[in-house]
């Protein structure tokens, strides 16, 4: 709920420039064809500076089984209102070729991880 049109105010879980993250989990990621590629299952925050580094895609699989987890740099992510969901500029095969992990298995989200999720996608760590 974006607005609430009896009094324009806006719920507390969303302004025009922010949306809390409770709301944004289980938002769909499409390309720019329009294919959803997925949803996002939770972010990655800067415990210092408080940016969200990552959003954490869940893709594949079926009833949780063979699902794995897309650390999407959040610059490469723009809303897109008429969806309702993500835009991003990648296909499936890219995808699948892109570093992901699955449930258990977290990567320790180093410097080192840092530059070659970011680097896989061309955006500067």
């Amino acid at each position: 709920m974006a607005f609430d049109t009896n009094d324009d105010t806006m719920s507390r879980s969303e302004t025009y420039d922010l949306i809390s993250s409770e709301k944004v989990d289980g938002t769909a990621v499409f390309n720019r064809n329009g294919d959803k590629l997925g949803t996002v299952h939770h972010f990655m925050v800067g415990k210092r500076d408080g940016r969200v580094r990552y959003a954490v895609m869940s893709f594949g699989g079926l009833f949780g089984m063979g699902e794995r987890y897309h650390p999407l740099p959040w610059d490469v992510l723009t809303y897109d209102t008429e969806k309702g969901g993500y835009a991003v500029d990648l296909d499936k095969d890219k995808l699948e070729g892109a570093p992901s992990y699955e449930r258990g298995s977290e990567p320790t989200y180093d410097r080192i991880y840092g530059e070659q999720v970011y680097g896989y996608y061309g955006v500067p760590y």
